[in-house]
């Protein structure tokens, strides 16, 4: 995994050893997604301009809901969305900020395929809050990068 930062961005890339039709699948199914991510997205699809909003079923985020903006899916190469980030406080209300944009590129790597997300954004997160959600979102990325890999290795291909 390599790992890449500045104050406004977070990027992190893995090599899946998995076909990037089946890591494709894991991304953009939001039910997939959801498995993985930790996420309640039954019956959600991922489409450009749909907000997708699920309870978050990971332990001790269980007051968090999982709420995207889904901007862009090209099959098989790249999905973007907007979010708030690290928006875990169920005592703040995140609508008045302005999301980040996370996107994910797949690219054919030998043996499988190689998965970057970028998270961009973060110098409009408020001030308050911007390096606890910037940490936040670093360590996090790097988590489901690795759960994503695990899902998509395992996943049998149909």
């Amino acid at each position: 995994m390599t790992t890449e930062s500045s104050t406004d961005r977070i990027e992190r890339s893995i090599h899946i050893k998995a076909p990037r039709t089946r890591v494709w699948g894991a991304l953009s199914n939001a039910e997939a997604y959801g498995k993985w991510f930790g996420a309640n997205l039954s019956g959600k699809t991922f489409a450009a301009g749909q907000r997708v909003q699920g309870p978050i079923t990971i332990k001790g985020f269980e007051h968090v809901v999982f709420d995207v903006v889904i901007e862009r899916v090209e099959p098989e190469t790249l999905m973007s969305y907007r979010w708030h980030p690290h928006a875990i406080d169920a005592a703040v209300d995140y609508s008045k900020e302005e999301r980040t944009l996370v996107t994910f590129t797949l690219k054919d790597a030998p043996e499988g395929t190689l998965l970057t997300v970028v998270e961009t954004g973060f110098d409009k997160v408020p001030p308050g809050r911007r390096m606890q959600a910037f940490r936040g979102n670093g360590n996090g990325w790097s988590q489901q990068l690795d759960n994503i890999a695990r899902y998509a290795a395992n996943q049998s291909t149909n």
